[in-house]
């Protein structure tokens, strides 16, 4: 052989593709351990050398993902929702398996500034956590898809792209809401959220509530419906609301766990006993929610396997592979603590 060996060469002698030989050699899990050693071996055998800097120039790559975080109401100075934090941990031990640094900053809701990232070549691709108003955000996810930037978000799916999506499946998620208040005996329930088209998931959440409770003849009135954004002043000050209209119910379900924190204490200053009188679920599983008086119940959503499907799937739009939209879903998780039991 003359020259340098190449990737290609790789590939040709270990007869998979020039982009699986990448992903081997960087220790990818999205390539089988078998894979990974015939290529590993090739490598070997022709002495191949890893240019990390000549192949971002040829793929114009810079070995760089970038998360961008839209700034929530907090009631600390972090502008971060506590959901997100974890899972920003999540996202970065998996940048670092793969090879990519990791660029963080802030989303700002007045101009698209966000897509510079990619053509300016900061980073090979984006995702994004959070994204407010998702009505008033649609534009920025068309502009992002018209300027073709490789990106992937958490939450509601985008335009009808579910390959641009990972997300919770929040309709099941709220179907084990209601599930566990028809056992525990406390169908009188009230919802806290947002049920409207603006904000997806929460709406989703109340769907699969509201179903399973409909397919056992009951419903949630809709006096019993308060809407909130996801942080804990907002689920006081909604819950407060139905208390001064003497609404009365016995159990609570918040769309968030921020959401159901503050409706905890509004109830508990108004002289209601959680989860005696009424009975609360959040959804999440923030770490504030087992530390809580009393601890929270609530539907898990496993940050740590999101981070990692977050990454693993912008690296297969990076490599205009295909993706398994079964791996884009996560599957909720009841877990039961005091607050309803």
């Amino acid at each position: 052989m003359k020259g340098k060996p190449t990737s290609f060469d790789i590939a040709h002698h270990a007869g998979v593709s020039q982009s699986t030989v990448s992903r081997a050699l960087r220790g990818s899990p999205l390539v089988s351990e078998e894979t990974r050693k015939k290529v590993a071996e090739v490598a070997r055998k022709l002495n191949y050398k890893v240019d990390k800097n000549a192949s971002n120039l040829r793929a114009q790559q810079s070995s760089t993902l970038a998360v961008l975080l839209y700034e929530d109401p907090t009631t600390d100075d972090s502008q971060i929702n506590p959901f997100f934090l974890s899972m920003l941990g999540s996202i970065t031990r998996a940048c670092a398996k793969e090879g990519y640094d990791l660029l963080v900053s802030f989303q700002s809701s007045s101009n698209d500034w966000h897509v510079d990232y990619a053509e300016s070549h900061r980073a090979d691709g984006i995702i994004l956590l959070g994204y407010g108003d998702y009505i008033d955000y649609r534009p920025k996810f068309e502009r992002l898809l018209a300027t073709k930037t490789k990106f992937v978000c958490w939450g509601a799916c985008v335009d009808g792209r579910p390959e641009l999506t990972v997300s919770c499946d929040n309709q099941l998620g709220g179907s084990l809401v209601a599930d566990h208040f028809i056992d525990l005996c406390r169908t009188d329930c009230a919802f806290i959220g947002d049920t409207s088209h603006h904000s997806p998931e929460f709406s989703a959440r109340f769907q699969g509530f509201e179903t399973r409770l409909q397919a056992h003849g009951k419903h949630v009135s809709e006096r019993k419906i308060a809407t909130a954004i996801s942080t804990e002043e907002s689920g006081y000050q909604a819950t407060k609301s139905l208390l001064a209209n003497n609404i009365t119910f016995n159990a609570l379900f918040g769309a968030s766990d921020l959401i159901a924190i503050g409706a905890i204490r509004a109830l508990q200053e108004s002289g209601l006993r959680v989860p005696q009188d009424v009975a609360v679920v959040g959804f999440d599983d923030i770490p504030m929610a087992r530390f809580c008086t009393p601890q929270l119940s609530t539907v898990q959503q496993n940050t740590t396997v999101a981070g990692q499907m977050l990454v693993d799937n912008l690296l297969n739009l990076i490599s205009e592979q295909e993706i398994d939209l079964n791996k884009s879903i996560l599957p909720p998780k009841l877990m039961l603590r005091q607050s309803s039991q």
